[in-house]
């Protein structure tokens, strides 16, 4: 009888073992998924959350995902399952509760802000047609032309020198194409789950930008590099730029590069939504519009702001109506609608939300959905929260309108740079509001087809706002 070769015993070995093995890694992967599941078991969600990511990752490639968020808070409560081990709140105090930070200096750069108002004003007067000089509209695509603004003004007091593209009428680092492309990579990695791969040696470096590139994402981290170079030579003593400011907080290296470079990111793209939001809203009610521009010329003819110049941040502050509209447009269309998750502590907490105790195991996810917490909250703004109405913000109820207040000042969301980057941004909306509309009239040029969007990581993509400008004379 002849005897088995040593291949077949192998083979026969690996084939007897074959069975078991897949068994094995069955049972872990099925029993992890129901550990997953059972942890979180308690909070309710859409049917396929508990076990599996499938639901999280059609809302974040649908663009929409901002809505898919507000829909589950407002059918399963404050605080529900998106999610196996993620979980978000429409819950304001629980949510400041969880996110509070230490701030730091925040540096006086009006001046520098005030610059770049004049350079978009004069922008936008080349396209506006004049009577006084017969001279036709040219339309004009906001959508653009905003964060020309918003980005001058980010590298300017973050860096402190300006990218030039309000002077140039062009995007001078190509910033606008690389941040749209990058964000859909982001968006879609996200959603898959392939997050993890930035991170990764090999893999996360080749596919990261680099300052070799010649556009995009690569160019701007070069152009910064050589400003943070040139910045650190210079003195700090004055509180003349955000860099300025972190290098007296001990900031150095490239911790300092970094955190300049998240400034341009962070502030231009949040800044520039939130003023096109309520641009939009302001074009498209026109009682607003009206009411608005009555107390802009009021306010230049009583004294209140200067006739010529750039509106101060003090006297613009002082115009309610105008105040109204800035926190409503950015409550009923929040500019940046991020989950902006947090971790549980690993010994887990009990938590009380909306009056109901939970406890949340350690290690959990727990994000924010915006738009439950700003455009859905009936119960904190009335039945009509859903349509812009700034004489909601008009109230004599001193107790109402600071929970109002305070609720809606997490609308930029929170993060290292929130205590810079949210008061920046406030002047910024106010002045360039202020200024555009005592300057010009504006209309969409189609207003069946106002602007396109897509939400990519919580960013909005802004695309196709063209509008009809007329100067005010």
């Amino acid at each position: 009888m002849a005897s088995e070769s040593p291949d077949e015993t192998v083979v026969g070995i690996v084939l007897r073992l074959l069975p078991p093995i897949t068994l094995l890694i069955l049972a872990y992967h099925v029993l992890g998924r129901l550990e997953e599941y059972w942890r979180l078991r308690h909070f309710s969600g859409p049917a396929t959350t508990g076990i599996s990511w499938w639901w999280h990752s059609r809302a974040v490639l649908s663009g929409r995902s901002h809505e898919f968020y507000g829909h589950v808070t407002e059918k399963y409560g404050p605080i529900a399952r998106v999610a196996p081990n993620h979980l978000i709140t429409s819950d304001a105090e629980f949510w400041a509760k969880i996110n509070a930070y230490s701030g730091k200096e925040n540096p006086t750069l009006e001046p520098s802000i005030d610059t770049h108002v004049k350079e978009l004003v004069d922008l936008v007067g080349k396209y506006a047609a004049s009577q006084a000089s017969n001279k036709p509209s040219k339309s004009m695509d906001l959508a653009k032309k905003i964060p020309y603004f918003t980005l001058d003004v980010i590298s300017h007091v973050g860096l402190g020198e300006s990218f030039g593209d309000l002077l140039a009428d062009n995007d001078q680092m190509d910033y606008l194409k690389a941040s749209e492309e990058g964000l859909k990579i982001g968006n879609t990695a996200f959603a898959m789950g392939f997050g993890w791969l930035r991170n990764a040696v090999i893999i996360g470096r080749a596919i990261s930008p680099s300052e070799q590139d010649q556009t995009g994402f690569g160019k701007m981290m070069a152009e910064a590099r050589k400003i943070v170079d040139a910045r650190r030579l210079k003195s700090t003593e004055a509180k003349s730029d955000m860099l300025a400011s972190f290098i007296r907080n001990g900031v150095s290296g490239d911790d300092l590069f970094q955190e300049a470079f998240e400034q341009i990111i962070a502030g231009s793209d949040t800044t520039a939504a939130a003023i096109r939001i309520i641009m939009l809203y302001i074009i498209t009610h026109p009682r607003v519009y009206r009411k608005l521009q009555l107390e802009i010329d009021e306010a230049v003819k009583s004294g209140v702001a200067p006739e010529s110049g750039v509106v101060s941040d003090a006297e613009a502050r002082k115009l309610p109506y105008l105040g109204a509209i800035v926190r409503e447009g950015m409550r009923v269309h929040p500019p940046v609608v991020n989950l902006f998750s947090r971790i549980t502590p690993a010994s887990g907490d009990v938590v009380t939300i909306s009056g109901k105790e939970y406890h949340i195991p350690g290690g959990t996810l727990i994000g924010y959905s915006a738009w439950s917490m700003h455009r859905n909250n009936t119960s904190l703004y009335g039945p009509d929260a859903y349509i812009f109405r700034p004489e909601r913000w008009l109230v004599e109820d001193a107790d109402k309108l600071t929970k109002m207040t305070k609720t809606n000042d997490m609308v930029f969301g929170y993060g290292r740079w929130v205590c810079l980057g949210r008061n920046i941004a406030l002047i910024e909306v106010h002045k360039a509001v202020f200024e555009l509309f005592r300057h010009f009239d504006f209309a969409l040029t189609d207003p069946t087809k106002p602007w396109e969007t897509h939400n990519s990581l919580g960013l909005f993509e802004i695309r196709n706002m063209w509008v009809d400008v007329t100067s005010r004379e």
